[in-house]
């Protein structure tokens, strides 16, 4: 393994480790959604939340987001508006 590789392994494996909670993750992500965030914030998420969560309350923000388009487009469909 190349010294950069290692590195890299080293500062993921740290990253982590971090004990930042699931929810400020959660809102972190909420807002990286509507590409709203302050620089202030961004630095500390970076430095705070562990990005195996980050991961996490991405796909489940994914599942959430396709869901409600299904619902509302079933609902749409369903009341006859788009006819």
């Amino acid at each position: 393994m190349s010294g950069s590789q290692g590195d890299a392994g080293a500062t993921l494996r740290q990253a982590s480790r971090r004990k930042g909670s699931f929810m400020r993750t959660a809102r972190a992500v909420a807002w990286s959604f509507f590409g709203v965030r302050k620089s202030s914030e961004y630095e500390r998420d970076v430095n705070e939340i562990n990005p195996l969560h980050v991961v996490i309350a991405g796909v489940a923000g994914v599942l959430l987001f396709i869901g409600a388009l299904l619902v509302l487009v079933r609902w749409v469909i369903g009341s006859g508006v788009a006819t």
